[in-house]
């Protein structure tokens, strides 16, 4: 059975109101995948994605009364998804390690994405932050995160150390969030990557 067809047929979200198990597992086994990958790109943690997963499906079943089978569905149900996302990133700042490798996930997404596809303030703002950056950890951002490039194959490039150019890269990421919390505020630089977890 297609499976576009199995998660848009109303007759099952009907059945998931009324308390069908069957039907939630359905939805589960059809949605949890993409999910993941999807949460995955940004929490940059199996351990969250699985927390987040299981809180989304927590919240499906324990609101199952309120879906609309008319409705969006999918909408729905990623939204649960990036609102509870979003309250894992608040709890990141409690973890820097975690914090580093989110904050480098999200600046790699800017620079890989279309301009046209960006609210143009938040490219702005972006632009400006990589502008004040050292010419050397610039170059090395663009590098490896415009490029593609190994970290190897920057070092070998630059004559430095792997080690180094892994440092200057971490250097540059804090730098920029640096930037975005001294001239917009702690609370502007969470809104700022919100939009990542509302991509569908």
């Amino acid at each position: 059975m297609n499976n576009n067809r199995l998660i848009d047929n109303r007759p099952l979200l009907q059945e998931l109101k009324t308390g069908s198990m069957a039907a939630f597992n359905k939805i589960y086994l059809y949605y949890s995948p993409p999910l993941y990958k999807h949460l995955l790109k940004f929490l940059k943690s199996p351990e969250l994605v699985e927390e987040v997963l299981q809180e989304v499906f927590v919240k499906v079943w324990n609101l199952r009364a309120e879906i609309d089978p008319e409705g969006g569905f999918k909408t729905y149900l990623y939204t649960i998804s990036s609102n509870l996302a979003i309250n894992v990133i608040k709890k990141v700042n409690r973890d820097k390690a975690l914090q580093k490798e989110l904050w480098a996930s999200s600046i790699s997404y800017y620079l890989h994405t279309e301009e046209k596809l960006l609210n143009k303030e938040r490219q702005e703002i972006i632009n400006l932050a990589i502008a004040t950056l050292t010419p050397k950890r610039r170059e090395i951002l663009l590098f490896c995160k415009v490029e593609g490039k190994s970290y190897k194959e920057v070092a070998d490039l630059l004559g430095i150390s792997v080690s180094t150019v892994s440092n200057q890269l971490v250097n540059a990421t804090q730098d920029i969030r640096n930037f975005i919390v001294k001239n917009y505020s702690q609370e502007y630089l969470l809104s700022l990557f919100i939009p990542l977890l509302l991509a569908i």
